[in-house]
């Protein structure tokens, strides 16, 4: 039998827009305040996308750093995968977009929704391409502009969301690094707690939304904190258990920056210190699907990865969704 390709990250790639909300200026839109907003949240400032500005170019130029990290030129990658809730367009899709602009005339391209789990889903998604040999070079993007669906009258959720990218590219590494394991599930029947409607909304989703505002993202907050605040622990055991790893093997987690205070429960219940939970949340806010893989680029780029170090990727989102991935570093 077929001994399976071994998939790991080859490079990394992120994008932030320049533009900053601060509180302080959040606090001349809606009635909070910075000391409330950094009690609650951990977060200071986050990044808005220009309204003239697509998605797909914050994408792109994520995917162009990761393609060059790698050491790759844009026609080697032959598949793309965008994971994504905030889409310029229904069609085309994100990665096609993408795809255009980076010049990946070879690769074919699709997009996911797993919400603010959606990275690790298509980290998970292109990692069985290539371990059965039907793809070798995967570029794997996950961008959002929530900035796009937040109602910036309500101050439980205004406060949250910002915008941006990161990319990686996955290919075969050797044996000894690479993903290790990987988890991935969902909760539908909680999905009611967190939603954005599209093309039909109920009288319950009229009824949660101010006045007006019908593409927005509103959420429970204190549902999504339990499901996130038992979720984050129990993925991460999982992936462990897979792979026969303990936690003290692990030398950082890289949890979706949702809120301070869920990273500072899953630091409590996996008895992790903080300094091992990467966290860059207090200036990028709350970028779902992108928060991970900007993370992964921030710490390659300051140089704390070396090759070997085993990782912890862990998310959670809407639909409900959640997804762990183990694994060692690569590069």
């Amino acid at each position: 039998m077929t001994k399976p390709f071994k998939a790991g990250i080859l490079g990394t790639g992120s994008a932030l827009p320049e533009k900053k909300l601060t509180n302080a200026e959040l606090e001349s839109i809606v009635e909070t305040s910075d000391e409330w907003i950094i009690k609650r949240t951990g977060i200071r400032e986050r990044r808005i996308l220009n309204d003239e500005v697509p998605l797909a170019k914050l994408a792109s130029d994520a995917a162009s750093k990761a393609i060059s990290d790698a050491g790759l030129k844009p026609e080697d990658i032959d598949l793309i995968i965008a994971a994504t809730l905030s889409p310029d367009y229904l069609t085309p899709s994100l990665s096609c977009s993408v795809q255009k602009e980076v010049g990946a005339v070879k690769a074919a391209a699709f997009d996911l929704n797993a919400a603010c789990s959606g990275f690790i889903y298509a980290l998970q998604v292109a990692q069985e391409f290539i371990r059965t040999g039907t793809y070798s070079k995967i570029l794997v993007i996950a961008a959002e502009a929530l900035s796009r669906v937040t109602d910036f009258t309500d101050r439980k959720t205004c406060v949250l969301f910002g915008d941006g990218a990161g990319a990686v590219v996955l290919g075969r590494v050797e044996d000894g690094t690479g993903i290790e394991s990987a988890v991935m599930g969902a909760m539908g029947e909680g999905g009611s707690v967190l939603t954005l409607p599209c093309f039909f909304e109920t009288e319950t989703d009229r009824a949660n939304r101010n006045e007006g505002k019908k593409q927005v993202i509103w959420m429970d907050g204190s549902e999504v904190f339990t499901f996130a605040s038992r979720i984050m622990g129990e993925a991460t055991g999982k992936v462990l258990e897979k792979a026969q790893v303990t936690m003290d093997e692990v030398k950082y987690v890289f949890p979706h920056q949702a809120n301070i205070r869920i990273l500072q429960n899953a630091s409590k219940r996996l008895n992790v210190p903080m300094e091992r939970i990467y966290t860059n949340l207090e200036f990028t806010g709350n970028i779902s699907s992108a928060s991970i893989p900007v993370c992964l680029d921030e710490a390659a780029r300051k140089n704390m990865l070396k090759k070997g170090d085993k990782l912890v990727l862990v998310a959670f989102g809407g639909g409900l969704t959640y997804a762990a991935a183990l694994l060692t570093w690569s590069k």
